[in-house]
């Protein structure tokens, strides 16, 4: 299902009548938004998940007689669209962030986001073993090793990264998490010369953006020691940028994959208004495992302190959860809670 599938014409008498029934869930998910689709995502199995995001990510815009008929379908959905929705990969992965986590959520888009990059040379690096990689830009400035591992799978980034030159890693991220959109030129050169190592022909380039979300994710696919390492090394020279960092690696909802033992130890150096706070936005499952966290009486006072709040800023709620946030990764410095990390198979 691809752009041009959903780009229907009003005169159609049934716009859907061609498409799967995975298809037209992944276009009700794009019609309801990110949060109603984060929450329908959570129903689904491991395998629907990433079935649904496949389809998420193949929309383009979609047109009023399309939602309108995708709402009909799925009746009792009340929902105000505007004249057209976007959904596309950025959808899908903003989604499945808010449903399983940005570790999870990684994964399945690394998996099931369409191909990024049709040049022949970097294509050819992408299927390389990382050892094979390593020694490709093993003498390449880190701003090139850069946008090289912004082209691999995070799990692959992370194995050619600690084959890296110690002493050029925390560059390596650094470069990464502040790579904007490179121009098509700029690539054709970096194609070009490694062209030359890989004796491929070099074909049209297309711009790769690296950035925070790419920096984070090769970090949570590295072991904790050398995530660590790099981070400390580039908050001597960037602590603005690490923080940046470290909020894209963890998030709050990923909350939900600490032990109970470990959210036990976090929320005992909460103040019970700052948790109530940044509950405001949090999904059910995660105000769930952080009320079985407490007491029955501190529970009871949180849902109290809720009640009483009203609507809040989405800022203060922000806040109030980065303040939550700090406690765990102080905590995890400190060896007292451990926080998990997907692996992959």
């Amino acid at each position: 299902m691809g752009q041009a599938a959903l780009n229907t014409d009003p005169s159609t008498p049934n716009p859907l009548a061609h498409l799967t029934a995975q298809q037209k869930l992944a276009c009700l998910l794009v019609v309801l938004g990110q949060d109603s689709a984060a929450t329908v995502l959570k129903g689904l199995s491991p395998v629907e998940v990433e079935a649904t995001a496949v389809e998420m990510a193949k929309i383009g815009l979609m047109d009023q007689a399309t939602q309108q008929a995708v709402l009909e379908e799925f009746s009792g959905v009340a929902v105000e669209a505007s004249t057209a929705v976007r959904g596309g990969l950025d959808f899908a992965t903003s989604s499945l962030e808010k449903a399983v986590g940005i570790f999870k959520a990684t994964n399945i888009v690394s998996r099931v986001a369409p191909t990024r990059t049709p040049v022949a040379a970097m294509q050819e690096i992408v299927e390389m073993d990382p050892r094979q990689i390593s020694n490709l830009i093993k003498s390449e400035q880190p701003q090139t090793v850069a946008l090289i591992l912004s082209y691999l799978p995070p799990e692959k980034a992370a194995q050619v990264l600690a084959l890296t030159r110690a002493d050029a890693r925390d560059q390596v991220i650094e470069r990464l998490a502040t790579l904007i959109p490179t121009p098509i030129e700029a690539v054709e050169k970096v194609v070009s010369i490694l062209s030359i190592k890989t004796g491929v022909k070099q074909t049209r380039a297309l711009n790769q953006t690296g950035g925070l979300k790419c920096a984070a994710a090769i970090l949570n696919a590295l072991d904790k020691n050398n995530s660590k390492s790099l981070l400390v090394a580039i908050e001597e020279r960037n602590p603005d940028l690490v923080q940046m960092i470290q909020q894209k690696m963890f998030t709050f909802e990923d909350l939900a994959a600490i032990e109970p033992a470990g959210l036990q130890r976090v929320l005992r150096e909460v103040d019970l208004r700052e948790l109530a706070m940044a509950l405001k936005a949090a999904s059910e499952a995660l105000k769930t495992a952080l009320m079985l966290a407490i007491s029955k009486r501190a529970a009871e006072t949180v849902s109290e302190e809720m009640g009483l709040m009203g609507p809040l800023k989405l800022r203060d709620i922000e806040a109030a959860q980065m303040k939550i946030i700090e406690v765990v990764r102080r905590l995890e410095s400190e060896g007292e809670i451990t926080i998990g990390r997907e692996q992959s198979a």
